[in-house]
């Protein structure tokens, strides 16, 4: 028999935590639950994200497509989460890419932490597709 749904017992469920495909090179990087977006941060989350100091990191994933990527922090520690939203300036981050970014807080706990304001510092050599430009899903690594 399944336990009584209180409210209680809702506020200490944990959120689901969504999981990259096993056969992705990605497959140990997780997707923060919800995902907060430009749109959907609140004034003072953005303010609090503006406060914080830039970092430098590198592009570890992004797929178009999908709408997110990773960072890899130059400083060290986990992969940082990175929504489309949150890009600035005219190209598609490709692996590779330097880019600089300021760390968000993601609710509800705030334990983990997104990139946003997050702008691409060095290009990689490769071709790299601009917003504007249609997408056919091909064989580009930004898809």
């Amino acid at each position: 028999m399944a336990e009584p749904r209180t409210p209680e017992k809702l506020l200490t469920a944990k959120p689901p935590v969504f999981h990259h495909n096993s056969h992705s090179p990605n497959a140990s990087l997780q997707l923060p639950s919800p995902i907060i977006t430009r749109r959907t941060r609140t004034a003072s989350t953005s303010a609090r994200a503006l406060e914080n100091p830039v970092v430098t990191g590198i592009v570890k994933s992004f797929s178009r497509t999908k709408g997110h990527g990773f960072i890899t922090p130059h400083a060290g520690g986990e992969d940082v989460f990175c929504h489309v939203s949150d890009i600035e300036g005219e190209y598609v981050p490709m692996p590779g890419d330097e880019v600089k970014y300021r760390l968000c807080a993601i609710p509800p706990k705030y334990e983990k932490h997104q990139a946003v304001h997050v702008q691409i510092s060095n290009l990689t050599p490769e071709v790299h597709h601009k917003w504007e430009e249609p997408f056919f899903g091909g064989s580009s690594p930004a898809k």
